[in-house]
């Protein structure tokens, strides 16, 4: 048996209108939003809307900024950094801020070439720059070679300068004045002969007499010349010049040993 369920009717609202069935009141709708339109005044130049303060759109009217000035370059005629441009042509060059003088390190290279001729007045002025200079010439003849010495040669070269500080202040005492930063400049300027003999041993082959004879020569140049200026630099070693002479024979005698073997 089929149920049945009532279903009220639905009464639409004809244009006409009933008057039996209630009228519902609807809301009106709301208008489209219009942007206000600026015064005649502010296209002309005048102020923009009050109403909306930052929704102006006249250019003309913004004041320029003055935070932001074009920036001013130095002419050839001269101009406001005439005097900022000149000052950088009075600074002196790079090298002698550094402290590096290569006209004196030329002189004394020129000085070590001849042993028979040496100026100690030249190594007064104690300094680095050649000194390490000629360690890494010495340690790139050695890597072409095939042996990969810097390690070791700035060891032995600290403490070999060490060693002769240490030896020539005992021997002088009280009244020794070598300080060990000009120990350790003269002992590196000392090493030119040891970078010659590096540089010639890749030409000559190794086992032979000639390269030991060679190694020897070149010994003796670098304890000549270092023993004379340590002597003549430092006061009271020329009586103690035998002893100075055979610390500076066992330092340079390591030197070549990294060349030959």
């Amino acid at each position: 048996m089929a149920k049945e369920f009532g279903v009220p009717p639905v009464v639409f609202p004809s244009s006409t209108g009933n008057p039996s069935v209630p009228h519902q009141r609807r809301a009106p709708a709301a208008p489209p939003f219009q942007a206000p339109r600026p015064a005649a005044s502010s296209s002309a130049g005048g102020p923009s809307n009050p109403s909306l303060p930052f929704m102006s759109f006249d250019i003309g009217s913004a004041p320029a900024s003055s935070s932001f000035s074009a920036p001013v370059f130095a002419s050839s005629a001269g101009g406001p950094l005439s005097g900022g441009a000149a000052s950088f042509e009075d600074e002196p060059p790079l090298l002698e801020e550094l402290g590096i003088n290569t006209r004196q390190i030329w002189r004394k290279t020129a000085s070590i070439l001849n042993p028979f001729r040496v100026k100690p007045d030249l190594h007064e002025d104690a300094d680095l720059s050649g000194p390490f200079l000629f360690l890494m010439a010495f340690g790139l003849f050695q890597l072409l070679a095939g042996k990969f010495h810097f390690g070791i040669i700035l060891g032995w070269v600290t403490v070999a300068a060490l060693f002769l500080y240490v030896v020539f202040n005992m021997l002088a005492g009280r009244n020794g004045n070598l300080d060990l930063y000009r120990c350790l400049s003269l002992l590196g300027y000392c090493m030119l002969p040891m970078v010659i003999f590096s540089a010639v041993s890749l030409f000559v082959p190794h086992g032979c007499i000639v390269i030991f004879v060679m190694g020897a020569v070149f010994v003796l140049w670098s304890t000549r010349v270092c023993t004379r200026l340590l002597v003549e630099l430092a006061s009271c070693g020329d009586e103690h010049r035998g002893l100075i002479a055979y610390a500076c024979w066992l330092v340079y005698m390591l030197f070549s040993l990294l060349v030959i073997f």
